[in-house]
């Protein structure tokens, strides 16, 4: 299994960002798919879950109506889009999912706001 994460980088207060999550290794649109994101000295929260079809999404409070959580099950790829940034935003961003034997994580890409 293997889930590997771009889309990060610098932006300003306000702009937005499109993370994509790339998955091998097991069959993808069978599985639930989730973003989390842990910032300097707090602990990894989650911020969006889709079902394996993308019918159902839910969000952390601190980003409803800012994010968005898709997928494409024939690319095997889960994506977030992230718009109106603030500085609580900046974190690494994780994709994760549950394959009921284990969870399994990405290597997380940064996701930084600021002026």
């Amino acid at each position: 299994v293997q889930l590997v994460e771009s889309g990060g980088g610098l932006v300003q207060p306000g702009g937005s960002l499109r993370l994509s999550c790339a998955a091998s290794g097991f069959t993808f649109g069978q599985y639930y798919m989730s973003w989390y994101r842990q910032a300097p000295g707090k602990e990894r929260e989650l911020v969006a879950v889709i079902s394996r079809a993308g019918l159902t999404t839910n969000y952390a409070d601190s980003v409803k109506g800012r994010f968005t959580i898709s997928r494409d099950n024939v690319k095997n790829t889960v994506y977030l889009q992230m718009n109106n940034l603030k500085a609580e935003d900046t974190a690494v961003y994780y994709c994760s999912t549950d394959l009921i034997t284990r969870d399994y994580w990405g290597q997380g890409t940064q996701v930084t706001v600021s002026s």
